[in-house]
């Protein structure tokens, strides 16, 4: 079948694309910026990359009229936290609009739990798309699912924070709201599962795990999965703001994001029927299994995808395009340059920058300027990075974003998601004569973009430098 599959660099696109190729399936990825569609060049020739901006269309509607399913998988809870939920009813009207003069039968939405009577802002937004969808010019197939559990699903990453670095926590009240994971494996089986099955037309599903179990029991799950002790004190004083900068300075969550989640775990989240496992044959795991499997990716190193790349945990909301030119106006620089003996080598090093391997130089030093982010409000170093010698345009490098990554080009180009004021990128990049060049841009924002780069003059110096040779080395 020839499948539509919206948000296909997101987190569950990522997921579910290889399975549908697998399957045998011709697949159409819809995205705003094919450099984000972080595949192989293998994937790459299986599959058909449009691009489109539902939330922005353009006038020449690029969706191909032979389409027979689609999996609608957009989401936006983006960093203002005030509009979300009219740009993602947007993005429904649009896509209904633009799929219209298709052959498209079938739509899959992948939405929330949503059986309480009382509902968070971001479970009523997943409500309001699903009851858009539902009057559109196909049948719609909703599946409705609770906490993901999975390597590098959002959830996923906010318990491991917790659990690693807080033996001891002070937590808010709603750590007593119920809920039922499930993991990302048995979601994208469920996506698999209801694709041209005529008699999941039309109809809604809640899809769950088999634990239904509190947000405290999910950390103590984890605790016991790992082989760690924490102790969990649960104060009804913490309220809403109190407990969205606890998960924000805690994990590696940005605030707007913390401000949803916590909003969301104050309801109840619980399946209320067993029909599609019953139909499709689904065997729910349980959390533990979930959590266990999800470490044994990051083990093997093959974690395919990982929220921390979604352009709603950075500063980036406007997409890549409008930064990958460095500007040559109105900026200062730093350059640095090294003769290598061992192009390679050094290659190998670059693509490995950030993350567990850090900076090469004076970790202590970035580590402490990430921390001094992080308590102005900015992303710091606790995104880390999803693969750990791979790096794809769009990708996250610690308080990072990857603009570049052309291996055969020897490039790499960064720009930095941190508070700054001003801009900043950094780039590297190997000439023909085995010359590493190490160049850091910054175009200052006012006088005051202007003092901070020359106050930190020394220690650029001292960073930079000692970085390009020890990548260099």
């Amino acid at each position: 079948m020839k499948v539509l599959l919206t948000g296909a660099n997101g987190y569950i696109g990522m997921r579910l694309l290889p399975n549908l190729l697998a399957a045998g399936h011709e697949v159409v990825c819809a995205v705003r910026d094919p450099k984000r569609l972080s595949i192989s060049d293998e994937m790459t020739k299986k599959v058909q990359v449009i691009i489109i901006d539902f939330i922005n269309p353009q006038e020449i509607n690029p969706i191909p009229k032979d389409i027979d399913v689609a999996y609608f998988l957009i989401h936006s809870m983006k960093a203002n936290t005030l509009e979300f939920d009219q740009l993602e009813a947007t993005a429904a009207k649009n896509f209904c609009d633009l799929v219209r003069a298709t052959s498209l039968k079938q739509v899959i939405y992948l939405s929330g739990i949503v059986n309480e009577k009382v509902l968070s802002k971001h479970l009523n937004s997943r409500k309001q798309v699903e009851l858009i969808l539902s009057k559109g010019a196909f049948h719609l197939t909703t599946l409705r699912a609770g906490i993901i559990v999975g390597s590098g699903s959002a959830s996923f990453e906010i318990i491991r924070d917790l659990g690693e670095k807080l033996p001891v926590m002070i937590t808010p009240k709603w750590l007593n709201t119920r809920t039922q994971p499930i993991a990302i494996r048995n979601v994208i089986s469920f996506l698999l599962g209801v694709l041209d099955q005529k008699n999941c037309y039309d109809d809604s599903f809640d899809i769950g795990g088999s634990d239904i179990i509190t947000y405290k029991e999910m950390l103590q799950g984890y605790a016991k999965q790992r082989g760690i002790k924490n102790w969990i004190i649960t104060l009804p004083i913490m309220t809403p703001r109190l407990s969205s900068y606890w998960l924000y300075f805690v994990t590696s969550t940005s605030y707007p994001l913390a401000v949803n989640l916590v909003n969301s775990m104050k309801t109840e989240v619980v399946a209320r029927d067993k029909r599609l496992q019953d139909l499709l044959k689904i065997e729910p795991y349980s959390y533990e299994k979930a959590i266990a499997m999800a470490f044994k990716r990051i083990e093997q190193n093959t974690v395919i995808s990982s929220w921390k790349d979604s352009m709603v945990s950075g500063r980036l909301q406007k997409g890549l395009a409008r930064y990958i030119q460095v500007p040559r106006y109105g900026i200062v620089t730093d350059k640095q340059q090294v003769k290598l003996n061992d192009i390679q080598a050094t290659m190998d090093r670059l693509w490995q920058i950030g993350g567990t391997q850090g900076w090469y130089y004076a970790n202590f030093l970035w580590r402490t300027r990430g921390a001094l982010d992080k308590l102005i409000g900015g992303v710091g170093l606790r995104r880390g990075r999803t693969h750990q010698n791979k790096i794809f345009t769009g990708d996250v490098l610690d308080f990072w974003r990857v603009l570049l990554a052309d291996k055969d080009g020897k490039r790499l180009l960064l720009f930095a998601e941190m508070r700054l004021p001003g801009e900043a990128w950094l780039e590297f990049k190997i000439d023909e004569n085995q010359v590493l060049h190490q160049t850091a841009t910054f175009r200052p924002k006012g006088v005051l973009g202007r003092l901070y780069w020359y106050s930190l003059l020394p220690f650029h110096f001292f960073i930079f430098k000692g970085m390009i040779n020890a990548i260099a080395k």
